[in-house]
């Protein structure tokens, strides 16, 4: 079992915000969060300039003043800040449409500047197919001298879901290469070989 880190501590600010109707599709991340967290590995989610959630590893110094062991994440959401769901007939949300055909999820890794958010990656997978494309998400930052100075690998996890066929293997190749596409194109990074 890993031990828990920033991005699952994210996960979970962004599943509350989404049970409490927060567009989550449409948040931004940055780095602007509180000092009781570790710089560089914390953020907030944002709602153009309105701050929704913080999340991340609790800073050193917080755990020292606890005297407990290290590291230790949290987040916070708050709820008095997400906007009202906007009316749509009366539907909170819409109806499940689950397809009936199996999901298929796909690893990439990309070396990119140290400085870009993994963010950035993960939204230009996602836009990369949108009709197919359900899910991309973050399982692993890794900075080293192998990568070079200045440079960092993202790794994420892109789940596809199909509706109508079963994807074939050229199909999802196909997919596969328009993310590495777009990700290259609006991140400036490369696939990790």
């Amino acid at each position: 079992m890993r031990p828990v880190d920033a991005f699952d501590a994210k996960a979970d600010a962004l599943a509350a915000l989404a049970a409490a109707g927060a567009p989550v599709a449409n948040l931004q991340v940055d780095r602007t969060a509180q000092g009781y967290y570790h710089p560089g590995r914390s953020g907030v989610l944002r709602l153009g300039p309105t701050v929704l959630a913080q999340f991340g590893e609790l800073h050193p110094a917080v755990l020292r003043s606890l005297d407990m062991d290290g590291p230790a994440v949290g987040f916070e959401v708050f709820i008095g800040r997400v906007p009202a769901a906007k009316s749509k007939g009366g539907r909170a949300r819409p109806p499940l449409d689950a397809s009936a055909l199996q999901a298929v999820t796909r690893d990439f890794a990309f070396v990119l500047d140290a400085g870009r958010p993994a963010d950035d990656v993960v939204r230009a997978a996602m836009a990369a197919e949108k009709g197919m494309i359900t899910d991309v998400a973050v399982f692993d930052v890794f900075e080293g001298e192998t990568l070079g100075v200045g440079r960092k690998s993202v790794a994420v996890s892109v789940t596809l879901q199909p509706r109508d066929s079963t994807l074939t293997e050229a199909e999802i190749d196909a997919i596969a290469a328009k993310i590495v596409a777009n990700v290259e194109k609006r991140t400036g990074a490369t696939l990790r070989g």
